[in-house]
Parts: structure tokens; sequence; C-alpha cells
């Protein structure tokens, strides 16, 4: 469960989030929608203990994404918009999330081709050399294969090809399990048929929370 409790965040004399108050159940699939500078990443990075808040508070399952961080994001996949700059090699970058996270390498093989990535031609590449979309469909796999309480995409099909936006929401739907499910996206025809709760944010507040 997450719950937020009048939520703010100021950067300076820029005001980020505007004592927001949400709460997540297993279940949630949530489509998190707004313009820019609506406070949607901010969000994201209070929930996962990037930014300390200036006024309120964040409990993932009762811990502090502070001061409990490690556990905190033993409990969470997150794939990024813009893929992080790892210098690792494939190789490198499984093993280190096999030994840090408990994921088995043949989830993350598994995963790898259900979203057409041809993880053994790649193995001795550079994560960070790779294209966008390779980028996208090897930090989706890993996040699949985590099999975490709480996932979180922050537009994670931007860098997609259709074909792949088509096998990354399949095998959502086939993982489901409960999970709270985090989508920050422009693109909710695209998520429709997998969310099922939509809230909407501009000036960072939230102007729309309903069921669907």
């Amino acid at each position: 469960m997450i719950e937020v409790v009048n939520l703010t965040k100021k950067f300076g004399n820029s005001l980020s989030l505007d004592s927001v108050s949400l709460r997540f159940e297993k279940g949630d699939y949530v489509a998190l929608m707004g313009p820019n500078g609506a406070g949607k990443t901010t969000l994201i990075r209070l929930l996962l203990g990037y930014y300390h808040p200036t006024q309120g508070e964040v409990f993932i399952d009762g811990l502090d994404p502070i001061s409990q961080r490690v556990k905190v994001l033993e409990k969470i996949s997150f794939v990024p918009q813009l893929p992080p700059p790892i210098k690792l090699n494939l190789e490198e970058l499984i093993g280190y999330v096999c030994d840090s996270s408990g994921v088995k390498k043949s989830e993350i093989e598994y995963f790898a081709k259900e979203m057409e990535f041809d993880l053994e031609l790649n193995l001795k590449k550079s994560f960070f050399k790779l294209s966008g979309g390779m980028k996208q469909k090897m930090l989706i796999a890993i996040s699949l294969a985590k099999k975490s309480e709480i996932v979180i995409y922050d537009e994670p099909t931007a860098n997609l090809d259709p074909k792949a936006r088509d096998n990354f929401y399949r095998l959502l739907k086939q993982n489901e399990n409960g999970k709270i499910a985090l989508f920050v996206t422009h693109r909710l025809d695209e998520i429709k048929q997998i969310v099922n709760r939509e809230i909407y944010m501009d000036l960072g507040k939230i102007i729309s929370d309903a069921k669907i």
C-alpha cells in the first residue's frame, strides 16, 4: 500500500507539489496524467526517496522512503522515461541485478525474449551504447523479472515501436497478480485497457481521481 499525506515539495520559490494526498492499494493500475510541470515526476521521485518532502509524508507499506530507502526499493520496480547512463555491459548489469535484488537470470532472459530483445547477441555491449528502444526493452525485462509488489513506469513506451508496445502491454496483463502499478503517461489510449484508475494532475495538485 502507498499512502501520501499532504505532500508538498518546493524547489526554491517554485512549488512543484502542493499538499497532495493519495492512497494506492493492491490491484490499483493507475494512469497518472497531466501536462509537463504538473508534478507527476516530482511525486514519483518522492515515492522512490529521491527527494525529501518539504512538508507531508509518504509511506510505502508503512515504510519511509528516506530513512528506510533500501527496504522500500526492494518492493519497487521503476522504469524511467530516460534510461540511466549505465556503463556496464549487459552481462555485468544482469549479474548486478541478480546479486543485489535476488532476481533470477532465467527470468530476465525470459522477459527479454518476450520483448523480442536478443540478449545473447548483446551481452558484451555496454548498456549506455544501446539504442533507446533496446535500453527500454532491457529495463522492462528486468522490471518484470523482479516481480515487485509495486511497479512504476514513466512513459515506458516512448522509445518502443508498435510491436514492442504490444508485447509490453501483453506481458503486463499476464503478470498483474494484485500489484500496484503506476503509469506516468500522455498516451491514455494505449493503456486504457489495463488501468482501472485515472489521476490527472496540474500545477502540483490532483485535479481529478476516478475509478474506471
